[in-house]
């Protein structure tokens, strides 16, 4: 793990597009911005966790063949 030290307004880049900022500092809460391309998911840890255990689960979900012409019907457009 790299560590560095920053003060308020300064900043880390992460390769060539990703900044992050230190908006700032009290006591010991730091406020930090993150600066990315929109098609960068930035997340803090404990909901990205989250976001990894919920794919899980639906990744382990089975449809039945039968189950898909169900929803094929949910999605047709009425007149």
């Amino acid at each position: 793990m790299l560590v560095l030290a920053r003060r308020s307004n300064q900043s880390i880049m992460i390769g060539d597009d990703i900044e992050i900022v230190i908006v700032d500092i009290k006591g010991d809460q730091v406020k930090i911005g993150v600066k990315a391309p929109k098609n960068v998911s930035v997340h803090r840890a404990e909901v990205y966790k989250e976001i990894q255990e919920e794919n899980k689960k639906a990744a382990g979900t089975t449809i039945k063949p039968e189950d898909l012409g169900k929803l094929s019907d949910i999605f047709k457009k009425k007149p």
